[in-house]
């Protein structure tokens, strides 16, 4: 598994593209099994997995600020920030 290595953005960008690949899969595994049980916005979040992945591992997060329409785009972020 993939996201359980990851603490920040530092981490996604030692990933080859083909284990972001697979990290974008185990966010949503994870995302669908989550908000399955707590309750959430599926949509939003599903929608926003790579492009919250390419953000991450082009920009250099937190100095570069990253800023989402509604914090129901978040949720990604969070995962690979440590708040999982």
């Amino acid at each position: 598994m993939y996201l359980e290595n990851i603490y920040s953005p530092a981490d996604v960008k030692k990933l080859s593209f083909n284990e972001l690949n697979n990290l974008s899969n185990e966010i949503r595994v994870s995302l669908l099994q989550k908000l399955s049980e707590h309750g959430g916005h599926f949509g939003p979040n599903f929608g926003m997995v790579e492009a919250t992945i390419a953000l991450h591992y082009v920009f250099n997060s937190p100095e570069d600020k990253i800023v989402f329409d509604v914090s129901h785009q978040s949720y990604v972020h969070k995962m690979l920030t440590g708040r999982k």
